[in-house]
């Protein structure tokens, strides 16, 4: 029987023990690689601190706060006035659409006489043909006169009876009534020194004429023509609730259609409130409004304008001086009220005022300007 050789034996063993061995540093190997594995997953977050969420912050402001409102107007002319013709005679001759009115100067023809324009309030309601006469009628002559370079002399502070003359009022002197006279001259009347009712007409101020209603030949008296302003005006109806934080002169931003802006200012509010009927036609449904005039501060920024939609927006109030910070920077507390929150978290009450353009305006114990507060906008 051959003889088994221990070298070979001995080999074959060795040559086992050491796969073994191999396989089981390679399965280690692999555990020891799957618990990397896991552990990279499940302790990089837990072994870092969690970080504070970032806030924005802004500093409280002292600022001039206003507050505006915007209404839609209509660039025009504004409203017509109605010119009615008074006395007896035959209109001759008339005005065209687009003339403008000026002061002395004749504004339509009765009898082929001209009909001269005078500025004022008051229409002329009787003859001024006597010298004592008191009246704010012969003020306005008397305005007029001196207006159109004429000397009507000194003005006496009692009419001949010894009755004190009022304010807006003149007596009728010898100088006036020479006034008149050479006034008459200068326009082609007859220099009578008299004025009778319907000899001139008065209007408010300088005019352009938009409508002639009346014809050659037509009676003088009753409606002849109708005027607006003679510089163009936006019209812009605003509740009558509202048009009371609006003040005559005061400044405006015009928008055009072509989303241009232009400066204006309050020309004058109507003292007519207009709708607010219950029901019907002719316009009288809705709120209550009241029309107030905007004047263009240059009138080259709408001479190629006849006519446009606008929007005008007003200025209604104006905080000069206060603090504030947007009004994102409110907290509402639980218990009613505000405050606003310092970057440690600190909360600090605050009364409130003006909101205007994303601030509000803010006051309360501690609250000065450059604090810096949280804000989420």
């Amino acid at each position: 029987m051959p003889r088994s050789n221990p070298t070979e034996g001995s080999g074959r063993r060795t040559t086992r023990r050491t796969a073994i061995v191999a396989a089981v540093v390679t399965l280690a190997v692999a555990v020891g690689a799957g618990v990397g594995v896991l552990a990279l997953r499940r302790h990089p977050g837990d072994d870092v601190a969690s970080a504070p969420p970032q806030v924005t912050t802004t500093k409280v402001a002292r600022v001039d706060l206003s507050d505006t409102r915007s209404f839609n107007g209509t660039l025009g002319f504004g409203p017509e006035r109605v010119v009615k013709g008074a006395g007896e005679g035959v209109v001759t001759r008339l005005p065209k659409v687009g003339d403008t009115v000026a002061r002395g100067k004749p504004l339509y023809w009765v009898n082929d006489q001209p009909v001269p324009v005078l500025f004022g309030g008051t229409p002329l309601f009787r003859t001024l043909d006597k010298p004592g006469l008191v009246g704010s009628d012969v003020r306005l002559v008397s305005d007029n006169l001196t207006a159109l370079g004429f000397r009507t002399g000194s003005q006496p502070s009692r009419g001949r009876d010894g009755t004190r003359i009022g304010a807006g009022q003149a007596l009728l002197t010898a100088s006036i009534v020479a006034a008149i006279k050479k006034w008459q001259q200068s326009v082609g009347l007859e220099p009578t020194g008299t004025i009778e009712v319907g000899q001139v007409a008065v209007l408010t101020g300088p005019a352009r004429v938009s409508t002639v209603t009346a014809l050659p030949g037509d009676p003088v008296a009753g409606e002849l023509l109708a005027v607006t302003e003679k510089a163009k005006l936006v019209t812009v109806p605003v509740a009558a609730t509202e048009v009371g934080a609006i003040t005559v002169g005061a400044a405006v931003v015009v928008a055009l259609p072509d989303s241009s802006e232009i400066p204006g200012k309050v020309a004058s509010i109507s003292q007519t409130v207009s709708g607010g009927g219950s029901g019907g036609g002719g316009g009288q449904n809705g709120p209550p409004t009241v029309e107030v005039l905007v004047a263009p501060t240059r009138a080259a920024d709408v001479a190629k304008l006849d006519a446009a939609a606008v929007q005008v927006r007003f200025t209604t109030a104006v905080h000069k001086g206060v603090l504030t910070v947007p009004v994102g920077a409110l907290v509402a507390l639980r218990e009613g009220g505000y405050a606003i929150q310092l970057p440690d978290g600190h909360l600090v009450a605050v009364e409130t005022g003006m909101f205007a353009r994303g601030l509000v305006e803010i006051s309360g114990t501690g609250v000065t300007a450059g604090l810096d507060v949280v804000t989420a906008s």
